[in-house]
């Protein structure tokens, strides 16, 4: 059976993200905080945090064990007189997903959340890693651009991606008519600004629309969709995007659609979440957003 200052120290930490935040909810120093977790650390015999460049991580199993001691120690303090404030005795919820679309879609849905209470901690990131991290305990939803295999996590589409191939005035004057009768090969003099060295969305693209291989260098690739829409805005060439994230460049003129196929190809995304109910119940109230959300975008 674990101390129960352990336990409310524990506690601290998983609610607030970092041993230096639980020392000031706590009034202890940051030492003897980390002191206190590694000897829970010790009695559990389990790792509990993972140690970050800013705060910690809980893991799978801190997350059962403060889904079990949070309501009889909340109950504990308020009969002790102590006990917390709204902002203390909610935990964070760690959400996880692309960067581009956290930006433009899902922080500005989950906006209202944190007026009412809710404490986001979210991370960007490839669906890959970020899957991996969901199994080991570090998020509690992540946003993937492809349904996970196997059993060990449980996803739902969220939204589909329209991709659009786009160019800024200066070259779509040039180039636009001579797309339907040359084909892709009218965009060979447009250098070609991408995500990736391999052309990931402007391969599937080509596959899906022209059903052709694509095979030419990029001149310019940015590791984030909002870096390679300002390089195109200026004029820095072609690429295929997201429509919501360049609709606003669309609607006004600053980017020019140079092709609207009949089926466009379509990337969709999902809400996933390791299996059973959430210990913390804000988890729950993130997702439903989230998918309610999903509904317009």
């Amino acid at each position: 059976m674990a101390d129960l200052n352990l336990l409310r120290t524990f506690l601290a930490v998983h609610r607030s993200g970092s041993f230096t935040a639980a020392a000031g909810l706590l009034g202890l120093s940051q030492p003897t905080v980390t002191t206190q977790i590694r000897a829970l650390e010790r009695q559990t015999g389990r790792e509990l945090f993972e140690r970050l460049p800013r705060g910690v991580a809980p893991t799978a199993v801190a997350d059962e064990l403060a889904a079990r001691v949070a309501g009889p120690l909340d109950a504990l303090a308020a009969v002790s007189g102590h006990e917390a404030a709204p902002h203390e005795r909610a935990a964070p919820v760690h959400l996880a997903g692309p960067a581009e679309l956290l930006c433009a879609r899902v922080l500005p849905a989950l906006a209202p959340l944190a007026a009412e209470g809710v404490r986001l901690r979210v991370s960007p990131g490839l669906t890959e890693p970020l899957l991996d991290e969901l199994r080991a305990g570090r998020h509690d939803l992540v946003i993937a651009t492809f349904r996970p295999r196997g059993r060990a996590l449980t996803a739902v589409p969220l939204t589909d991606e329209e991709f659009v191939l786009v160019a800024a005035p200066v070259w779509a004057d040039r180039v636009k008519e001579r797309l339907a009768p040359e084909g892709p090969a009218a965009l060979r003099p447009v250098p070609l600004v991408t995500y990736a060295e391999d052309l990931p969305i402007a391969r599937r693209y080509w596959r899906h629309v022209f059903g052709a291989r694509l095979s030419r260098p990029a001149a310019v690739t940015v590791p984030d969709l909002r870096g390679v829409l300002a390089a195109v805005v200026a004029g820095a060439g072609f690429s295929v995007l997201p429509r919501y994230l360049c609709q606003a460049e669309l609607a006004s003129g600053a980017l020019v659609s140079l092709h609207e196929p009949e089926d466009p190809p379509i990337n969709t995304g999902y809400l996933v979440q390791r299996p059973g109910r959430p210990g913390n119940p804000d988890v729950t109230r993130v997702r439903d957003v989230l998918i309610e959300a999903g509904r317009t975008w």
